[in-house]
């Protein structure tokens, strides 16, 4: 293993997962820390956690157990993947990861970057755009556990380390990089947003960063990685999977609310309401053999307006009412694996989590692009395939786009 990236959900990790393997870099996406050594195969590995969301402590630890199983591999280079749009709060962890696995490689200096231009976020003046709408303007500053309400996020960082934080302008980095190494140069420990509006300009980042051994941002900043290490883009043959399929979707983003409201005027649709998950009115049983009885790729969803979300949060806690309803996910992947549904649509990264867990998955193997960042998944070993999205990722049909390629393959 050459390359290996720690992840700090499993959208993130299978959006990486993708960019490297459209690279030509042999890709397998683990969830949590594997038990065994990689497949002399793998040329990247990408190990999913569940940390975006973890208290310092526990990120931090399962992020350095994360990158010493990766060196024991060989890899000589580490990317912590954080989401594209920086989510994280004041008390996040983004910056005390990033600080705790560069003391650990050993690196004073660490590139920044989330950008992800294919789906609209760029970098510019350090402040984090989606579309032509600021950060905090995105719909983002709504958010149910990291609600993003400042886009500059040389901030943001700074709140979160101990660490001087940098900036390279884009300016700069149009001048390709060596003019990037140049300005990234320093004489203490430093963390540096760069600025990233096109892909040239992520392909410039990783190019610059070929000699470092850790790199912090979106799955973009893996765009010129597999160069790095002598990769080229190749084609690759990926065989679907049929059979029954459902769509779950736990986010509550702009998008797919969306996408909901779009598959739901034309399939059978469910909403599992935060009341009847938090009161325990729901029947497990009862949704599964619901599911069953549906002749095309039913919805369940928990997925609601803002205030909606903000009500059920000021009534039942917000973790409380996030652990509950990422559970119920959890047990109805697990339920309905067991009854013979084998392809899974999931929006939202805590809901990906969940099924990922619950399914029991250990090891993904990395297939088609859906949409950007949203490759086509098949858990290793098992005849059962995935599509994991971050919420606000895919166009207005993904769902119905998502469960034909996961059945054709293409």
């Amino acid at each position: 293993m050459k390359l290996g990236v720690i992840a700090d959900d499993f959208t993130g990790a299978s959006d990486i997962a993708l960019t490297l393997s459209e690279g030509g870099m042999p890709t397998t996406q683990y969830v949590g820390i594997p038990s065994s050594p990689a497949g002399p195969e793998v040329a990247a590995g990408v190990i999913g956690l569940k940390s975006r969301t973890a208290p310092v402590s526990q990120a931090v630890d399962a992020s350095l157990k994360a990158c010493d199983w990766l060196v024991d591999q060989g890899c000589t280079q580490i990317v912590f993947k954080v989401c594209s749009t920086f989510d994280s709060t004041d008390e996040g962890n983004i910056g005390q990861v990033t600080e705790a696995l560069a003391q650990r490689l050993g690196e004073t200096s660490v590139l920044v970057c989330p950008a992800f231009p294919e789906n609209g976020r760029t970098v510019y003046q350090g402040h984090l755009f989606v579309g032509d709408r600021l950060l905090s303007e995105s719909g983002m500053q709504h958010h149910p556990l990291t609600p993003m309400r400042d886009p500059d996020i040389r901030r943001v960082l700074a709140r979160q380390t101990t660490w001087a934080v940098g900036h390279v302008p884009a300016s700069t980095v149009a001048g390709g990089p060596a003019a990037i190494n140049l300005a990234v140069t320093a004489d203490r420990q430093t963390m540096v947003i760069v600025d990233a509006i096109r892909n040239e300009d992520l392909v410039a980042i990783g190019r610059a960063a070929s000699k470092s051994r850790l790199l912090t941002g979106g799955s973009g900043i893996a765009l010129g990685l597999p160069q790095n290490f002598g990769y080229a883009p190749v084609s690759s043959s990926w065989n679907g999977i049929p059979g029954k399929a459902v769509v779950l979707s736990g986010s509550c983003s702009t998008a797919t609310r969306g996408q909901v409201e779009r598959y739901s005027s034309t399939a059978p649709a469910r909403e599992l309401s935060a009341d009847d998950i938090m009161n325990g009115t729901l029947s497990l049983q009862d949704i599964v053999e619901w599911t069953l009885n549906q002749e095309t790729a039913p919805l369940l969803y928990s997925s609601a307006d803002p205030d909606v979300v903000a009500a059920a949060q000021a009534k039942y806690g917000r973790e409380k009412s996030a652990d509950a309803i990422e559970n119920l996910f959890a047990n109805l992947a697990a339920a309905l694996s067991q009854v013979g549904v084998n392809r899974f649509v999931v929006a939202g990264g805590e809901t990906s989590g969940a099924v990922v867990s619950g399914i029991g998955a250990e090891a993904l193997e990395i297939g088609p692009k859906i949409a950007p960042g949203v490759p086509a998944l098949k858990v290793a070993d098992r005849p059962l395939a995935l599509a994991l999205k971050s919420g606000n990722f895919g166009g207005p049909d993904f769902f119905s786009e998502a469960l034909a390629v996961l059945e054709s393959g293409k």
